[in-house]
């Protein structure tokens, strides 16, 4: 049987251009600015063939569209010599309409507006010269927190709706754009530069039910240089509201979870490397543990520039996803659009291989592909076997709007009846989806 679908996270799916502006200036002197923000998308979907994961849905195909806007303020002044003030508040407006995603999530009647961000802190300037510019950064509120590439932490951003237990784990609606992803609580120790050596300390409080309302402590060091990074990160999951936990999240009440990364280039310009490997220590089950590695090469005198890498993933029977989410597009970590967001393996009991290219046809468009293949490691938990090959375009039209068109072609090995998850049949599944993202 599978794990409980209160353990998947909906695809952070915003690739917003590294160009794109995020806020509007609406005051600035020589140590204070006062800027409005916005940020929108708005995405349409269908797939072909639903999944059992909510129990809610039968045999055939669904229909949706989602979206929100968030909007605010944000602000940073200078304190004469003592050091930078900041925040931000911004509310999130969101919302489904049609048939609700193809695992049944959400049911296409959600709406909500809530505040996301609501947050202050300090920069230190050059008040601490051996720890860098800006070498303590103190801030505490309702955040956004992302650790590494977000293999273990990316944001609080799973947004269930109504499909689950008569709407107990609802958010709000956009359970793929993955509308809400600040934690509820936060209180953040940043220490050193942007070079070298520096550390997170950080206490973090979610107060999403389908997370079961995790509390934790999450430290972190890291070495920083020019070739690349290597980071230890040591999460302790405190406190849980154990109403609303899965068996397994049950586990997060006083499990350690420890993990060793690196990325970069290693010196060479077109290389890029990466790997994490992650070891939970669970408090009344056995260790588990999650791991990939992963190397890619731009040719960067071909044309349009193309970038080819392969990863190798494998998380165990019992592995606990924690928070993660999508930091460098497509594929991470929600491995496939399809079985990463409605048929699973969802990063757990799976070993998966993914190939990646990339071409650069226009300074403001990439094409791209990406194939998956899922091999179950105990399918008596649920057979997540099959391949999914997902077709896409990054298209920056101003610097305001991207459109990003995406095809999946999914094909699992088994069906609902027979250990999977696509209700009626294993055929192949073909999936769409076309998101328009803008921001000021």
């Amino acid at each position: 049987m599978l794990k409980s679908p209160l353990l998947r996270l909906s695809t952070l799916a915003l690739m917003v251009s590294a160009g794109q502006a995020s806020a509007y200036e609406l005051y600035a002197d020589s140590d204070s600015h006062l800027n409005a923000t916005l940020e929108a998308a708005f995405g349409i979907f269908h797939s072909q063939e639903n999944y059992a994961l909510s129990g809610r849905l039968d045999e055939g195909s669904s229909s949706w569209r989602e979206g929100y806007i968030k909007y605010g303020l944000s602000f940073d002044k200078g304190l004469a010599g003592a050091g930078t003030a900041y925040g931000a508040g911004n509310l999130l407006s969101s919302g489904t309409w049609g048939d609700g995603d193809a695992a049944g999530f959400s049911d296409g009647t959600e709406r909500t507006t809530k505040f996301e961000d609501a947050y202050l802190g300090w920069r230190s300037a050059d008040l601490f010269a051996p720890l860098g510019k800006d070498g303590v950064d103190l801030s505490f509120g309702r955040q956004n927190i992302v650790v590494g590439d977000g293999f273990l932490i990316d944001g609080d951003a799973l947004n269930m709706g109504k499909g689950l237990a008569d709407g107990e784990f609802n958010r709000g609606g956009s359970y793929y754009l993955a509308a809400r992803k600040a934690f509820d609580e936060t209180a953040v120790l940043r220490l050193g530069g942007k070079e070298g050596w520096r550390s997170d300390l950080m206490w973090l409080k979610s107060d999403n039910r389908a997370q079961a309302e995790t509390e934790m402590y999450v430290g972190t060091l890291e070495h920083v240089a020019e070739a690349g990074t290597v980071g230890l990160t040591y999460i302790k999951t405190t406190d849980i509201d154990e109403q609303y936990a899965s068996p397994l999240q049950l586990e997060r009440d006083g499990m350690k979870t420890y993990s060793l990364r690196a990325t970069g280039n290693a010196g060479v310009k077109d290389l890029f490397l990466s790997g994490e490997y992650a070891k939970q220590d669970k408090p009344h089950a056995d260790n588990e543990d999650a791991w990939y590695l992963e190397a890619g090469w731009t040719f960067s005198e071909a044309i349009w520039t193309p970038y080819v890498s392969y990863r190798y993933s494998r998380f165990s029977e019992n592995y606990d996803t924690l928070f993660y989410g999508m930091s460098r597009g497509y594929g991470t970590w929600f491995q496939g659009e399809v079985a990463g967001n409605y048929a699973g393996p969802f990063n757990s009991n799976s070993r998966i291989q993914n190939v990646g290219l990339k071409v650069s046809p226009a300074a403001n468009l990439n094409l791209g592909a990406l194939y998956f293949h899922y091999d179950t490691i105990d399918r008596s938990l649920g057979n997540t076997d099959g391949h999914e090959v997902d077709l896409y375009a990054e298209w920056h039209v101003n610097d305001h709007l991207t459109v990003m068109p995406l095809v999946g072609i999914y094909q699992p090995d088994k069906s609902a009846e027979n250990g999977g998850t696509q209700l009626g049949n294993n055929d192949q599944n073909v999936y769409a989806q076309l998101l328009f993202v803008t921001g000021f």
